[in-house]
Parts: C-alpha cells; structure tokens; sequence
C-alpha cells in the first residue's frame, strides 16, 4: 500500500465521470481545492471504522441515509435539519429494537454526483447529455447546462462544509438530546395510522422513565445530549476526491477528506477501474454496492483488493436486488463471503432495486417494495446464520411525495403534489420512520451478542 498515490486511478479505466473541455480551467479548481483544509479527520474515519466493525459483528447497527443526489439549490439549514432530526428519530427506535448502538451515518455534505444508465437522454426529440449531479452538470434541460463546468466542484466544497459545519453543532449542542427525539416520535404515533407502532413508542417512553427515576439524567450523562453523526458519499468524481484527499501525519496513510465514508456504485465496481483503484487506498471505511450482476468471483476479488488485511469495519457490502430478488442472488454472495473468511458488514439498500415509473408518469417506489425487500435481507442472513448489519434509505426530512404508501398513504395520484427530488425518489419523513419501527420489529425477533461497550 506505501507505493499507492492518490492520482494512480488515472493511469485506470474510467466510466460515469464527465470529460471537461476546459482543461485550464480543471487543473486551476483542482488546485485550489488541493489547497483547502479536509472536511473530515482520520481520528473520525477511524472511530467510524471501529463502530462499523462493530456492527459486523452484531454489536452495533449501521443506520445510512439521506439524499438521492444534494441539490445546490434547495440547500438550506432547514433541510439539514430536517433529515438529521428524522434520522435520530429513526435511531432511536432501531436501538430500542436491535438492542445495540446505532451507527449513524448521512448520505449528506458530499452526495452530489450521481451515475445515469445512459449519457444522454432525450426531450421532444432533443438529445443531450444527461444530468450527472449539481457537481457536475445542471438539470436545466439546456445544451449550455448540460456542459460540466470545473467550478462547481469549488461550490459543492463550500456546500458540503456549512453542512458538515451544522451537524457537528446539532450532534453536540443539546438538540440530539434523547429525551427531545423521543417526544418528537411520540407525535408521529399520535395519528391515528400509526396506532399499531404506539405500542413501542410507550415502551420506549417506560424506559426512559426508569432511566430518570435512577438518575440516569441529560444533565448528568453527557452521552444522552450528544451523538456521533458521520458522513458519507458515492466518491464518483474522482477529481474532487483526489483534490481533498490528505497524508494522515498520525498513521501515515492516506484519507479522502470529502467524507467519513466513500462507497463505490454497482455501475463502477470494475475491478481493474479508476473507482477501485482509489478507493483501495485510503483509510476510510468503504462500501461496496452489490447488485444481481455481481458474481462470487468478482466479490472475491473487489474484497481482496479493498480490504487486503481483513480488517473489520473496512469494507461494508451494500445489497440491492429488488424485492423478489434477495433470495436469487445474496446465498451466493454471503457464501462466497464465508469462502474467503473475510470481515465484512452486511446492510441492505432495498431503495434501488425497487424504482418503478408509475401510471402518471412519475418514477416512485412502493414503500410495500422497500420493506419486502428489508424482510427478505434479514430473511436470508437469517438462514444462512449470518449477520444483516444495517440499513441504506434513500430518505429526506422534508414532507415530498416521491415514494407510494406508507401510512399517510402516498398515492401515484398525489406524486405530483411535492415531488422534488433532482434525481431519484425518496422516502419523507413519515415513511422512514415508520420503516424504522418495522425494521425494528425485524431486528428485535433476531439472536444478539452483547454489544460493545467501545461503540
């Protein structure tokens, strides 16, 4: 690993990253950001690693969510705070559930470019190339915002810091405190839909009724008022992580300091391609999405590479199939998993195998398809006496109408009303908390080891 450098991916394969014309104007951004300070520290990525090693182990649950892709011009503090809130609410009732600590990850102050299935699309028999994401490109439907522009790498910098400037405030300042995350629950179980997850809420309300009662206070353990909060990525413009990647002076090893955790897409997980090759040589925690093209070969290989020394915590493979797939392709990939004897985390992504275009012309997805597909995860991991780790919602704080049901019951008649999203659905608020007490129903039927005091 010491010969690794941080450019080597350039000398690989490339796909889903735009060609800049103006090659002046690339090197000028690249080096301005070289020059800015990391978003991220190695003392974080590694205290992520550890919770995620954890979580391999069933000690701990991994809990990522967040935007499809961020959007420059819906950013707002609002926004922000609106997905961390529904996200420590989400923890809380998973923690309550697995019986563990919950490893929050974001899908946040870093998401901006996305893969497309094709370069190009078309509009009224106009074809241009595809959106890729605000860092990238603009999803104005016009020749002149289709072209990459170097720049915006420097505005998603910026974005992505006030971000991250927010979340450490909100994770320390008092507004994480369980008490207050846990009133905000208790509101959503008051309509009269979700009736059936009130039986919990109360449960968990007993709890920390008899926390108080022994004096386990806010004000007396720090622990209740703060939360670790981690970000994460899909690192697929590799001339921004490039950019903001730092020689670790502590450990000597290189950290891509755009997030905690980068993850590598099911369209650029070629073995031999630009996106591996980086990603294999920085420190941080990576994931690793896999999908029903993925064979046991390519997963042994991609582990190899990835993670050479076995080391827990370091790779987490992403499972998304589609609901009435898992059964059909995660067997063999968990076999090919225990054939090697490799250190992994196991969560499912039961967003992207479900995306359907819907009567009015919408893509959604069905929220029946997300939880069928979560079943079916811990369904197999279940047989195989294996460990289904975590969880990756494609989610927002905010009250769109982007995913079908759910107990507000989302109909493909109302989509239109606040469909916002600049690339693919996403579930609100309501919807993910409301998965979170059925996947909390999931993980309270499962056997656990006795959870680390480290986590």
């Amino acid at each position: 690993m010491a010969e690794w450098q941080k450019s080597d991916w350039r000398a690989k394969p490339r796909v889903q990253m735009p060609e800049y014309t103006d090659e002046a104007e690339l090197k000028a951004v690249e080096a301005k950001l070289a020059s800015y300070p990391p978003l991220v520290f190695a003392g974080e990525a590694r205290r992520l690693k550890a919770q995620l090693g954890a979580a391999s182990r069933g000690e701990a649950f991994l809990l990522q969510g967040g935007d499809c892709a961020e959007s420059f011009e819906q950013f707002s503090a609002d926004g922000i705070r609106d997905t961390f809130k529904v996200m420590l609410q989400m923890a809380m009732v998973l923690t309550y559930g697995a019986k563990v600590p919950v490893v929050k990850v974001g899908r946040m102050a870093g998401q901006f470019a996305k893969p497309r299935s094709a370069p190009t699309e078309t509009v009224d028999g106009v074809e241009l190339p595809s959106y890729r994401g605000d860092i990238i490109n603009d999803l104005a439907f016009t020749p002149e915002s289709r072209i990459p522009a170097p720049s915006k790498m420097l505005q998603a910098y910026t974005q992505a810091a006030a971000t991250l400037n927010l979340l450490r405030a909100f994770s320390t300042g008092g507004y994480a405190d369980v008490h207050q995350v846990h009133a905000w629950t208790l509101g959503f179980t008051e309509g009269e839909k979700a009736e059936k997850y009130r039986d919990m809420a109360n449960r968990i309300s007993d709890t920390l009724d008899f926390m108080k009662a022994a004096g386990v206070t806010s004000d007396r353990l720090h622990t209740l008022q703060t939360v670790d909060f981690y970000t994460s990525h899909e690192s697929l413009l590799l001339e921004y992580e490039e950019a903001l990647t730092r020689l670790d002076s502590t450990s000597g090893k290189w950290l891509a300091g755009s997030g905690h955790m980068i993850w590598i897409g099911d369209r650029t997980r070629q073995p031999d391609g630009a996106h591996v090759e980086f990603a294999r040589g920085v420190q941080n925690p990576i994931g690793l999405k896999c999908g029903p093209t993925t064979t046991a070969d390519d997963l042994k290989v991609l582990m190899e590479k990835l993670n050479p020394e076995n080391e827990a915590g370091r790779l987490t493979l992403i499972a998304r199939f589609g609901a009435g797939s898992v059964g059909d392709h995660l067997p063999r990939l968990v076999k090919a998993v225990q054939e090697e004897g490799a250190n992994v985390l196991w969560t499912c992504d039961p967003m992207h195998g479900n995306t359907i275009k819907s009567a009015t012309g919408y893509k959604t997805r069905p929220f029946d398809s997300v939880l069928r597909e979560v079943r079916e995860f811990f369904g197999v991991h279940k047989a195989e006496g294996t460990i289904p780790g975590g969880v990756h919602f494609e989610m927002t704080g905010q009250d769109v109408t982007e995913c079908t049901g759910g107990v507000r019951a989302v109909t493909e008649e109302d989509l239109s009303a606040r469909y916002h999203t600049a690339c693919d659905p996403r579930l609100n608020a309501s919807q993910s908390l409301e998965l979170a007490f059925l996947v909390a129903e999931e993980l309270s039927n499962r056997d656990r080891p006795q959870a680390a005091e480290a986590v």
